[in-house]
């Protein structure tokens, strides 16, 4: 650090007296300095800077000290046990990912039930028995390391897998012989955001990664100067060849892509995560080939679907906001010579895959899923019957092949595998998970309201039929708006136990997702983010006059951009919410591109070094809105001791922050998981761990009695 840390006493002491109905709390004194930064001619103070350093002494006891008060506190609360027995008994269920064909196999994810990691299978036909592939509950003894990627050669001789460890982005990737099951040395390392692209005669696979990072700043150094390599099978990484790198352009990611006759190479960048992409292509015939750009000019989304020789299919949302499909010819690719094969349509178009050619088109409307068939130049064929209103995921395969497989799920439905016939139309009943939980029961409907602005939001409300609008049902609102990103129905273990305690569940679709395309993209980001928490507390407002539930039984959650979700509202309108459950969040408005991969959400966001992004951001950062004095909902801050996402010292600065300005009773707790990060990956024990610690929270602070 620059600065001379000027501490407070640190006293990591804590106190928890039990009465009839209240814990008191006190809080773990936080050390502070006095660092200011000036922005615009604006002085901002950080006076939690240090946190910023995971490798502090002081910060590992804040972490255990919090921790300490945390779940000393969740441990006063009586149904908390009760919440963790029905959790586990719900999970207890086989579930199956979609299965995907290789050659003459099939390949799919299965888990038992409890296992913290699901295992990958393989099968030579559908009927055949499964055989084990790769177990990653072997490789830890608290199932912390997660298969993060699976590539499978075109033969299906080969398995190129990624491994990530305690939550992280950080991936390790091998190989290992399908028919033997031995892994050979071949050892990838220092990959983040990327899979393994095999060329087609099996001798190699391209793949994207960073500069090995220094040991101090692994999990929170700025992610810059991706590159694209290729990795010849039983040659060291050092050996990789280096295909393309722009050093002319540190903050571009890429995408790689080997056509399916193994002809081109293609490369998608982008900087940031806004769907502007450029699209590079190599021609793999000649070996000195250099790259081609095809698509220049970062002006929109394009994602290739499938070429017959120089012509390729691509979706875009070039001029067509809600999506289209053109094809266009490496020959003469500009704008004026593309041919338009599914035209815009009023539902959005989400992408496309290339089964039994045929273009099979996935459509959301009002954010629920339509799939379409039309052949390769757009003529329709027909729209696939699906079980019911929800959604659909899968529709992968090749060119040749007949049939496909897609996954369906809802609020109360938990995913069921389809196989479809890609000639027939028929879908057959692949997988069926029986759960025990009674989904006759409940409903799920979904509503329009207005928001601050007069735009119409639709929302998810999902209970159990029958429900009494008294205005006094403990009611879980959440939401995410961001990033193009859109809230679907799905079905959820932790939610399911929530409505079956009498809760009732509220899904929003706010500004900033992807729910109507990139112009419902585009009036949540940047100067416009505010609308995102304004149709959120408008969510609110409504259930409240609906008479669904009231300030004092309403709980808000949200995840990552979620979590900013979270902190904005609960900072804008503290009286509205009686808890907060900001997980993972972005919190520091002023700081997030600084760390991992931070810097790309700025097409979201925007920077602190324009004027006019930085007073917008100034003005809802969660971290630099909080005030000393104000009474704020009851609140638990949750985040990962491995988050290499969103680095948890946004949420270590804002659980401080808050601890320090709350004046109500109301606790203002942060959990920390160790061993986790973000997210993806976390072990199924420590997700029903802290789902029974959420849900008891929210059953303590709405004071409510559940039905277990």
């Amino acid at each position: 650090m620059n600065k001379k840390l000027i501490m407070t006493a640190f006293i990591g002491t804590l106190a928890i007296s039990l009465n009839a109905e209240q814990v008191e709390l006190k809080y773990p004194e936080t050390p502070t300095t006095n660092q200011v930064d000036t922005f615009h001619g604006i002085e901002v103070q950080d006076p939690y800077r240090w946190m910023e350093d995971n490798n502090s002494e002081t910060l590992k006891n804040w972490v255990q000290d919090q921790n300490k008060l945390t779940f000393g506190y969740l441990d006063t609360i009586p149904e908390r046990e009760k919440i963790k027995e029905r959790l586990t008994q719900l999970w207890n269920y086989e579930r199956y990912g979609i299965p995907s064909r290789q050659a003459d196999r099939y390949f799919i994810y299965k888990n038992n039930g409890l296992q913290n990691q699901s295992v990958l299978y393989t099968m030579k036909s559908l009927e055949a028995d499964m055989e084990e592939l790769i177990d990653p509950n072997k490789l830890s003894e608290d199932g912390t390391v997660a298969l993060s990627g699976i590539s499978i050669s075109e033969d299906a001789r080969w398995l190129a897998y990624g491994l990530s460890a305690s939550g992280s982005d950080w991936q390790e990737w091998r190989v290992r012989n399908i028919e033997t099951r031995k892994d050979t040395e071949d050892h990838i390392r220092w990959v983040k955001f990327s899979s393994a692209v095999w060329r087609k005669d099996g001798s190699g696979f391209y793949y994207c990664r960073y500069d090995e990072p220094d040991a101090a700043n692994q999990y929170k150094g700025s992610n810059e100067n991706q590159k694209i390599y290729f990795h010849k099978l039983g040659q060291s990484q050092e050996e990789d060849t280096l295909i393309y790198q722009r050093p002319d352009f540190a903050k571009l990611n890429f995408a790689v892509n080997v056509t399916e006759d193994d002809r081109y190479l293609l490369i998608s960048a982008h900087s940031g995560t806004a769907p502007l992409e450029e699209v590079y292509y190599i021609d793999l015939a000649s070996p000195d080939a250099k790259p081609v750009t095809l698509l220049p000019g970062f002006d929109a989304d394009y994602r290739y679907i499938a070429n017959e020789g120089t012509r390729f299919w691509f979706f875009t949302d070039f001029e067509a906001p809600r999506g289209r499909i053109i094809s266009l010819d490496l020959a003469a690719p500009e704008k004026a010579n593309w041919k338009t094969i599914i035209a815009q349509a009023p539902e959005t178009l989400l992408g496309a895959d290339t089964v039994n050619h045929r273009l099979v088109a996935s459509y959301m409307k009002d954010a629920c899923s339509q799939v379409k068939i039309f052949d390769m130049e757009g003529r329709f064929v027909r729209e696939v019957t699906l079980p019911g209103i929800g959604t659909v995921g899968g529709f992968g395969g090749k060119k040749e092949y007949r049939e496909t497989f897609y996954s369906f799920t809802s609020q109360t439905t938990p995913s069921q595998i389809f196989r479809y016939d890609m000639q027939s139309g028929k879908s057959t009943l692949f997988q069926k998970p029986t759960v025990d939980f009674q989904s006759s029961q409940y409903e799920t409907k979904q509503v329009f309201y207005p928001s601050k602005d007069g735009t119409r939001i639709p929302m998810f409300i999902t209970h159990k039929k029958g429900l009494t609008l008294n205005g006094d049902n403990p009611t879980l609102l959440y939401g995410y708006g961001g990033f193009n990103i859109s809230i679907r129905p799905g079905f959820s273990v932790t939610r399911a136990v929530w409505l079956e305690m009498g809760g009732v569940l509220a899904e929003a679709n706010l500004r900033g997702g992807g729910e109507y395309g990139e112009e419902w993209h585009q009036q949540g980001i940047k100067l416009r983010k505010q609308n995102v928490f304004d149709d959120f507390i408008a969510a609110a407002e409504w259930l409240i006059a609906q008479k669904y539930t009231s300030s004092q039984r309403l709980a808000i959650q949200g995840g990552s951009n979620g979590g900013l979700l979270i902190g904005a509202c609960m900072t804008q309108r503290p009286e509205l919410f009686a808890v907060a459950l900001p997980q993972v969040g972005v919190m520091d408005m002023l700081r997030y591109h600084l760390f991992t991969i931070g810097w790309a959400w700025h097409s979201d966001y925007g920077l602190v070094d324009n004027e006019d992004e930085f007073r917008a951001l100034y003005a809802y950062s969660p971290l630099h809105n909080l005030k000393k004095g104000t009474a704020y909902p009851s609140t638990m801050v949750t985040t990962g001791d491995h988050d290499d996402r969103v680095v948890p010292a946004h949420s270590f600065k804002f659980a401080a922050a808050l601890q320090a300005a709350q004046t109500s009773p109301k606790p203002a707790l942060i959990r920390i998981e160790t061993s986790a990060g973000h997210g993806a990956g976390k072990p199924t024990t420590k997700i029903i761990q802290e789902a029974a610690d959420t849900l008891s929270f929210m059953v303590k602070e709405m004071n409510f009695k559940p039905t277990l």
